[in-house]
């Protein structure tokens, strides 16, 4: 499992969104994310820390996400835009936004549109990630439909969850996103967040992409896994240290 979780590694948006975070705990979780092991593909960190992340980070090519109209997935579209361009002044790579799914499950798809399409025009280049919240949709119709959705409105990525919900990430519901990426036809990524927690999860979920997408087409601009507890998991597989007992994101 060695090879496996080395590659996982480098796909990792090595995650903290608890309600006590702090600088200090932000400063530690940078500390983790490169070292001799290499390098995981980002942290993710709430809006408020992402100063502190760009500057723990720089010069390392590790990149700093956070997360906007997060987690309940409201339908603010000025207050997003507003998170999203301050994140970005504060020095964010990446943007992971919230659908606002429980508009969309109500049939209410033009303001889920118009927030996802805002959000993508104020990104301006950065990456955009798209949290649908496969959990509580449930229903791979809907997953399918929320991933379109998704994608035509920019995502760069099709995020499957915010770990703040029963159910995050499944390999049913990665299934369904996955195939829409593939029958869409563009250059869009997919994470896995929440409940990634092992060497052998992951590597189900990279099998999964593999066998939809084709075996070259993984890489960090494509596929992600956003987790706290994965990183010493995977460490441990590759022989560097202890594994995690984590039970967190």
């Amino acid at each position: 499992m060695k090879e496996v979780a080395a590659r996982a590694l480098a796909l990792l948006d090595l995650t903290s969104l608890n309600d006590d975070d702090t600088n200090e705990k932000i400063v530690a979780l940078c500390a983790k994310a490169h070292g001799d092991f290499g390098k995981t593909a980002a942290v993710c960190v709430w809006p408020r820390f992402v100063k502190t992340a760009k500057k723990e980070l720089e010069g390392t090519g590790v990149d700093v996400a956070t997360v906007v109209n997060f987690p309940h997935g409201g339908t603010d579209i000025e207050a997003t835009v507003a998170e999203t361009k301050q994140a970005i002044a504060d020095g964010a790579d990446e943007i992971d936004v919230v659908l606002p799914y429980k508009a969309f499950m109500a049939g209410d798809k033009e303001t889920a549109a118009a927030l996802l399409k805002a959000t993508h025009e104020a990104c301006k280049g950065k990456v955009m990630k798209v949290i649908i919240e496969s959990g509580v949709l449930a229903h791979a119709s809907l997953i399918t439909e929320a991933s379109k959705l998704a994608i035509e409105c920019g995502a760069d990525f099709v995020k499957t969850s915010t770990g703040k919900t029963p159910v995050s990430a499944t390999l049913e519901a990665a299934n369904a996103m996955l195939e829409a990426i593939r029958d869409s036809g563009k250059p869009v990524g997919f994470k896995a967040s929440g409940g990634v927690r092992t060497t052998e999860q992951a590597a189900d979920y990279m099998t999964l992409a593999d066998k939809i997408m084709g075996p070259n087409w993984i890489s960090k601009k494509t596929f992600r896994f956003g987790a706290s507890g994965l990183r010493d998991n995977l460490l441990a597989s590759m022989g560097m240290g202890k594994g995690s007992d984590s039970k967190g994101y």
